[in-house]
């Protein structure tokens, strides 16, 4: 069976999980903080999570973990069987994790962590993001889904990324970056599913173990 390890707090675990059980593959979790110990740097050489253990060995990046699960269990695809359009859900993927959630996340240590940033990279930040997500606006379908009319891995990126830069660039800026965009319907709909339902649950859970481990 498949491990899944980190913690239920980050992005990029729940974009897994939430493939995993969409997927409907058997999993089992490990809760593993990224601490950089030896003993995380041994399954996950930058020691980041997620990562998963197979039969086969490790596998670490939340991309390559969902594209691996994608091949290995084709029984409930969550990508299309023509390869352009599976090719435009990836393009959806990379799109916003690189020029999106990686921009963005400038802002976290300020808007989640009781950091400061400064004002230039605010500046700078916001500049990206803004021309960013109007090439992002062009790209995004929300018919229902992320793509389209299916729901493929690509939204199982966006629900755990888009929430995240809204919140981030309300509280840093005082405006959420995303609101031209039916960002909050959309992650209404996905929230009717169990699967969904179950991330958000978990992550409420972990996010108040993280805050008592901070004690």
């Amino acid at each position: 069976m498949i491990k899944l390890c980190g913690f239920a707090l980050s992005n990029y675990y729940n974009k897994v999980k939430l493939a995993l059980m969409e997927k409907e593959i058997p999993f089992e979790e490990e809760l593993v903080w990224a601490d950089r110990s030896p003993a995380l740097l041994a399954k996950s050489p930058l020691g980041k999570v997620p990562y998963i253990e197979t039969e086969h060995g490790v596998l670490c990046e939340s991309q390559v973990i969902n594209d691996y699960l994608e091949a290995a269990y084709p029984q409930k695809p969550l990508m299309p069987a023509d390869p352009f359009a599976a090719a435009k859900a990836r393009e959806l993927i990379v799109f916003m994790e690189l020029h999106l959630e990686l921009v963005a996340r400038e802002l976290y240590g300020q808007a989640f962590f009781g950091g400061t940033v400064s004002e230039e990279i605010k500046t700078r930040t916001q500049k990206m993001l803004v021309r960013n997500i109007k090439a992002f606006a062009n790209m995004a379908q929300f018919a229902p889904f992320i793509g389209g009319a299916e729901m493929t891995l690509a939204d199982c990126a966006a629900l755990v990324h888009l929430p995240l830069i809204s919140l981030a660039t309300k509280i840093v800026y005082g405006e959420d970056m995303l609101a031209a965009l039916p960002v909050r319907a959309y992650t209404d709909m996905l929230g009717q599913r169990t699967t969904v339902q179950k991330v958000n649950a978990d992550r409420k859970a972990n996010q108040a173990l993280a805050a008592a481990r901070q004690k």
